[in-house]
């Protein structure tokens, strides 16, 4: 999506509560360089740095350049992004990386969807077609590996799950559960995005390298398995008959394999020669049924669920537009 950012649109984000959050741990290199950044961009926006354990002078450089200092002692990126949807109260939310790899004057065309109610969750690309991010061949490569994955799982067309640098509007940010507590909590808040029907919307954005000196906190294999782990358990949550039904699918198609051989033994010498076999076969069988039956089960469950969330909502809805009613006739 491209718009051009007009004066109205500048306007639009003066009239509204913006904060910058930004998650940092060991980032004393870059944070301040980052806050001075968007608080140039975004002069009317509260700047939040939330300091995760750092034992450099990220706090200090944070306060010293303006922003709103505050910590989570639970270590990881996905607990620190639960604090900030909690602790922090605003109209339009920006979430961005301390480490000065995002540029700030992307923010006021990632904000713009959600000025202009066209998205809940706006995402910016780094693997968009017209940007040309600096990526490591292995991240380039395992990024890619994650969209395709839950691409094809969800069906939906995203160019990028991973990316750090995000803008959200307030229902979104105080009506999503979040869980994870590591870097796979991107992955999460694409994925329950996707399920519960929230608008994305994406904007090219090129990633730059890190300057010397800092590096990065993300480890290789450790945070992608949690990453592909936190995609097949989101799957199997929001997507259960897909899941437990191809899997009992495919132990059901396996079952006629030992089956069949037991079958043509019995036809053949009218006796069971390998019993074993048989009480396998049958084994495997059951399991697939019982694995359909529980996809049964759990898509009706979820079914219900999405129902419930989504007549929370209509009353939330209502009861914000009835607060703004009795605001314009005071």
């Amino acid at each position: 999506m491209s718009r051009t950012i007009t004066s109205e649109s500048v306007k639009t984000s003066r009239a509204a509560r913006i904060a910058v959050l930004i998650p940092c741990h060991n980032e004393e290199l870059t944070v301040a360089a980052v806050v001075s950044a968007f608080r140039a961009q975004l002069p009317q926006a509260r700047i939040y740095v939330f300091d995760n354990n750092s034992t450099d002078g990220t706090a200090e450089r944070a306060l010293g350049a303006g922003a709103t200092v505050m910590s989570e002692p639970r270590q990881g990126k996905g607990f620190v992004v639960q604090t900030m949807f909690r602790r922090v109260d605003a109209d339009v939310y920006v979430m961005v990386d301390g480490d000065g790899t995002y540029p700030a004057d992307e923010v006021v065309r990632l904000i713009d969807p959600i000025l202009h109610d066209e998205a809940d969750m706006v995402v910016g690309s780094r693997l968009h077609n017209e940007t040309s991010s600096e990526f490591r061949a292995i991240n380039r490569w395992a990024n890619r590996l994650v969209q395709t994955v839950l691409n094809s799982m969800f069906r939906v067309k995203l160019t990028d799950i991973l990316s750090g640098y995000r803008a959200f509007n307030r229902n979104f940010v105080k009506t999503l559960p979040v869980f994870g507590g590591g870097f796979e909590i991107e992955t999460e808040l694409t994925i329950k995005a996707v399920a519960r029907g929230y608008r994305i919307v994406e904007i090219p954005t090129a990633l730059t390298s890190r300057p010397a000196g800092s590096h990065s906190k993300i480890k290789f294999f450790r945070d992608g398995f949690l990453i592909l782990n936190t995609i097949l358990a989101l799957f199997r949550d929001y997507k259960p008959l897909t899941f437990f039904g191809t899997t009992g699918a495919i132990l059901l198609l396996l079952s006629f394999i030992p089956g069949l051989a037991v079958v043509f033994e019995f036809v053949k010498q009218h006796t069971i020669v390998r019993p074993i076999l048989a009480i396998f076969a049958v084994g495997v069988f059951l399991c697939g049924l019982l694995s359909i039956s529980v996809g049964l089960v759990l898509h009706s469950i979820a079914r219900r669920s999405q129902e419930f969330d989504y007549q929370i909502q209509v009353l939330n809805d209502e009861l914000r537009a009835r607060n703004f009613a009795a605001d314009d006739h005071e």
